[in-house]
């Protein structure tokens, strides 16, 4: 088992920062590629970005491309999500997830075993 807490959310203007943490603790961490995933209301849980255990390999969604970075320090047990730029159409709930494979896969929620709660971003206009 893993157990994954997100903090960092909150309430920022539209071209502000946020940076979101994803602590995990239970199996190894770094034997996991973990991803960042938000579902805003009414809509489907979507994929944002993905990091490959050892942190060399990321992925994006072209929507954040640019503005959002992953990283994990696996010394600490954490993968972060660092959002710049920020619009009012990144308001969501964002998931960290951790799974074994990566991969384009890396986009699916079916390739992640472990989810933490949630931790709710807002994006004044």
């Amino acid at each position: 088992q893993v157990q994954l807490v997100e903090s960092g959310g909150g309430l920022v203007q539209a071209g502000g920062s946020l940076r979101l943490s994803c602590a995990a603790s239970g199996r190894t961490f770094s034997g996991f590629a973990m991803g960042w995933f938000r579902q805003a209301p009414g809509k489907e849980r979507e994929f944002v970005a993905a990091i490959s255990w050892s942190g060399a390999s990321t992925y994006y969604a072209d929507s954040v491309k640019g503005r959002f970075t992953v990283s994990r320090d696996n010394a600490k047990n954490t993968v972060y999500l660092q959002m710049n730029s920020l619009k009012p159409e990144d308001t969501a709930v964002y998931y960290c997830a951790a799974g074994r494979g990566w991969g384009i896969a890396v986009v699916t929620t079916t390739q992640y075993t472990y989810w933490g709660q949630g931790t709710q971003v807002t994006v004044s206009s």
